[in-house]
């Protein structure tokens, strides 16, 4: 059994973030020996009254699995024979422990039937001190000094853990994810916001080819793709095809940026329309399992109903769900697109997508707190990039600000505060001004400062934060002014413009 836990590991083990263990070593709470913790300074630093709490990790993946639509049966369990694998390599452990249990036991006894020994060959001197220690020796196996004594819960749900779920992590990016259930590992990765390169998702293009550095992998579904048999021998796989049966190290390249995801049309059908307030629907559109939508959080994509209609719209739901895609339309009376959407477009109807564009994207590197700031329709595009940091598990503390031109214009209230109630890192503010975001004045200026300075207020760290803004242009870009003048860099200050 390992003495020691993986940040991951122990992260999820206690219930917390990645982040959240990483401050407790950095401020000295917890030791780390080269990135692991042990289970017992794990269980001193969150005692047995929190861990068994309703966790972090539980609510962020309720959130989750709401959020991405998978039903937790089809994900619960691995199947029989990965299940088996594990169960079989945690009976192993257990049968090494077992037997060094016992030969340190046959060694202790040696030892002090040689220190008898060793009492009759030596002076008087040495011999009292020899039969000291034979004495204190046999006092202490006497009293059960190998008995196992209360066992530690955190090294008992690892052992769960370890059954439920592989480890998987990422080289040359440090990327880490979990894999449970029936998941392969391209479906793991993209469920934890990891963004590997990947095309039909079936075993037909190649694209999601990786190499296995260690650990025991196991096809589960066959593809047309040819691997070479040097590249089968040095460890390449297809990741759509093969699940995990333990921990793994797998040798991948992850898009470090947009530059890394290519420009793709998908033919897509209506999966839903609901209507979201009076002025706003969400729009729900499915790809075919063979041709999925590859994008990053927070970029949008050209909308086309037959050859006449299209608009430019951001995606407003999470990468890791790739096949299912959210948009919000606004009805906007004399927009023939909007018009259409409201009135004519149906469920199975076909809409061809073209994208993704744009470089509003999460910095996944920056450990700073988050705020975003959506004014009006700049919530979808912020949308994304909060369910994104969600599934990455980065700890961020995040705060969303919704500043509305009227109340209808917050068309989705309710998210923000389900958020803010599952989760201690996030707070959600709502604000209503009641003048025209999308057609500012000069002599609107002054009030829409008034604002963004609750904002500053609210935040005394803001210089320490990243900010994220969302929505018509005229006011993104005053805010974005207004925060660069608060002395915030234009690194940490990222713009996206909706409408």
């Amino acid at each position: 059994m390992s003495q020691f836990l993986s940040i991951s590991r122990a992260a999820r083990l206690v219930g917390v973030t990645r982040t959240a263990l990483q401050k407790k070593i950095k401020d000295g709470e917890l030791a780390s020996f080269d990135g692991t913790v042990t289970p017992d300074d794990l269980l001193r630093v969150y005692p047995q009254t929190q861990f068994e709490d309703n966790s972090e990790y539980e609510r962020i993946t309720q959130i989750k699995e709401k959020a991405f639509g998978k039903r937790v049966f089809e994900r619960a369990l691995p199947d029989k024979e990965v299940l088996a694998a594990r169960i079989a390599d945690l009976s192993k452990q257990l049968a090494e422990v077992d037997a060094r249990l016992k030969r340190y036991d046959e060694l202790l006894q040696k030892l002090s039937d040689k220190l008898g020994e060793s009492v009759s060959r030596h002076g008087q001197e040495v011999r009292a001190a020899l039969e000291d220690f034979r004495d204190w020796l046999t006092a202490q196996l006497d009293q059960g000094v190998l008995e196992i004594g209360e066992p530690n819960p955190l090294a008992a749900r690892d052992n769960v853990l370890r059954v439920m779920a592989a480890h998987v992590q990422v080289q040359p990016s440090g990327h880490e994810f979990f894999l449970e259930g029936h998941d392969t590992l391209l479906e793991a990765a993209l469920r934890a916001g990891v963004a590997f390169d990947y095309g039909c998702s079936n075993g037909n293009c190649g694209r999601c080819k990786a190499r296995v550095v260690s650990g025991q992998i196991k096809k589960v579904r066959s593809h047309d793709f040819h691997i070479s048999e040097p590249e089968i021998a040095q460890g390449y796989l297809l990741m759509c095809s093969n699940t995990a049966v333990s921990d793994v190290v797998l040798e991948a390249q992850v898009a470090g940026g947009v530059q890394d995801i290519p420009f793709q049309q998908v033919a897509t059908k209506v999966k839903s329309i609901e209507p979201l307030g009076a002025d706003h629907l969400l729009l729900h559109l499915q790809t075919p399992r063979t041709h999925r939508l590859r994008f990053l959080a927070g970029q949008h994509a050209t909308l086309h109903i037959g050859k006449s209609l299209s608009a430019d719209l951001p995606i407003a739901s999470c990468p890791c769900d790739e096949r299912n895609l959210h948009f919000h339309v606004r009805r906007l009376p004399g927009n023939v697109f909007s018009d259409y959407v409201f009135g004519k477009l149906k469920p199975h109807d076909t809409i061809d997508l073209e994208g993704p564009q744009g470089e509003f994207i999460l910095s996944e590197k920056s450990a700073r707190p988050l705020i975003f700031i959506a004014f009006d329709d700049g919530f979808a595009p912020l949308k994304s990039l909060i369910e994104h940091a969600m599934a990455l598990e980065t700890g961020n503390l995040m705060h969303l600000y919704w500043i509305a031109s009227s109340l209808d214009n917050v068309y989705l209230p309710n998210i923000g505060r389900a958020w803010s109630d599952a989760l201690d890192e996030f707070r959600f503010t709502p604000m209503v001004v009641g003048m025209d975001l999308g057609n500012l004045h000069e002599r609107h200026d002054e009030r829409l400062h008034h604002v963004l300075q609750g904002v500053v207020n609210d935040h005394p760290d803001l210089l320490g934060s990243d900010i994220y803004l969302a929505g018509p242009e005229i006011v993104v870009t005053i805010a974005e002014r207004y925060f660069l003048a608060q002395g915030l860099p234009k690194t940490r200050v990222f713009a996206g413009i909706v409408g």
